[in-house]
């Protein structure tokens, strides 16, 4: 249970806990109709901010006396509809990162600024939920605010939702994500001067493979040396997949400086040649 000690506005209010700790509280309607003293039950928010004196908490009440109230709920919607969607709960700081960027989005398209997003495409292709997310985050904002942001904004969206998942202290880099898998993908495509079926389980799989990989590298958990056999049956059973693979693997070394192990490699090998089969098939 908290206590609020003040109402900021109808969806957020600063309370305090059993141990006199200052928290900042946000849930749809959560300070309607409420006053000081008045108690809360924490089921009742749709997200418990830190401490008050945590720097996050302190920005955010900054932020709250400079933002439109439509921006918070906004916020709270999008939110809440994009972890009912991945199935997964966001860190508290997108509520901080999204209504600024919300804010400033809305003002830069009625001053007819428009910023493009450079990965568009890959966040569109290789997010693919949350890119959905983002696109119903952008027509909810354009429905409710009666303005028309371009359709770019949904990927900008996306990317605040791609930062948020996972734990507090590894928020990821999803432009730095997209980079690296669309310029993966490209060097598969291009190597073996395919066109992709978008719809084909085969392509998803290496689409969700890539994704993984790339997230491990980053992470630093790349999968240690300990299946040299199967790397070289794969090797052997596989040789043009295999060389796809030794290119993304000097592609990396090149603009990376780091050295793929060869479990990674046979991995790729496997999905790559699975593209290549299913292409020979069609």
């Amino acid at each position: 249970m908290f206590k609020i000690k003040k109402v900021l506005n109808s969806s957020v209010v600063l309370a305090v806990d059993q141990n006199r700790q200052e928290m900042v509280l946000c849930g749809r309607g959560i300070g309607y109709g409420r006053k000081p003293g008045n108690m809360i039950e924490e089921k009742q928010a749709d997200q418990v901010f830190m401490p008050v004196d945590n720097m996050k908490a302190k920005e955010f009440l900054q932020l709250l006396d400079s933002i439109p109230q439509e921006f918070i709920e906004l916020t709270q919607q999008i939110v809440h509809y994009a972890e009912e969607k991945l199935k997964t709960k966001l860190n508290s700081g997108v509520y901080f990162t999204l209504m600024d960027h919300l804010n400033f989005a809305v003002e830069r398209y009625k001053k007819n600024i428009n910023i493009t997003n450079r990965v568009y495409w890959e966040i569109k292709n290789y997010y693919t939920e949350e890119f959905e997310a983002g696109n119903y985050a952008l027509q909810l904002i354009n429905e409710k605010l009666g303005i028309q942001l371009p359709k770019e904004e949904a990927a900008n969206i996306a990317f605040h939702l791609i930062n948020a998942l996972g734990e507090e202290t590894e928020s990821k880099n999803g432009m730095k994500y997209a980079k690296m898998i669309g310029s993966i993908v490209n060097l598969v495509r291009y190597t073996l001067n395919m066109k992709w079926d978008q719809e084909n389980i085969h392509y998803s799989r290496f689409i969700t493979h890539v994704k993984f990989f790339v997230e491990r590298f980053y992470a630093d958990k790349l999968l240690a040396d300990q299946e040299n056999e199967l790397f070289e049956q794969i090797a052997n059973l596989y040789p043009q997949a295999m060389d796809v693979a030794f290119k993304i693997k000097d592609y990396i070394k090149q603009v990376h400086g780091n050295v793929i192990p060869n479990d990674e490699l046979t991995y790729l090998a496997v999905h790559i040649h699975r593209l290549i089969s299913y292409q020979q098939l069609k």
